[in-house]
């Protein structure tokens, strides 16, 4: 009997049925911790881009890129908190006299850097 490619990698199959099934395994992969902009990515992926998720996932990479996403993500976002914060004079003294008006002014700047990461790096 000739054997296939997959037996000559010497890979097993396994018997289901009346049909022999090969025993694929995915890579093992470092384990590491996703955030929630990873997480983000992850469903993006799994939504609109199936085949870029389907080939991170059986070549073991995914955890490493979603990781990777994830810390690129949170340092873009923390970088415009700043830089916003500097251009419109968003400081401590301010939050020292009224802070009412320095939370609404943060939280408007969070939602406008959380947006821009969003369209730059989560969504592309």
């Amino acid at each position: 009997m000739i054997k296939s490619i997959f037996e000559i990698l010497g890979d097993e199959y396994e018997q289901q049925g009346d049909y022999l099934i090969p025993c694929l395994t995915i890579p093992a992969e470092e384990e590491q911790a996703i955030g929630i902009w990873g997480q983000r990515h992850l469903n993006y992926l799994k939504q609109y881009r199936i085949v870029t998720y389907t080939n991170l996932l059986t070549s073991g990479r995914l955890n490493t890129y979603l990781a990777d996403i994830d810390r690129q993500a949170q340092e873009r976002f923390e970088r415009l908190i700043e830089e916003i914060k500097q251009a419109q004079d968003i400081t401590e003294q301010l939050k020292a006299e009224n802070a009412l008006k320095w939370t609404g002014k943060m939280n408007n700047v969070r939602a406008c850097a959380m947006e821009i990461v969003e369209q730059e790096i989560i969504y592309t």
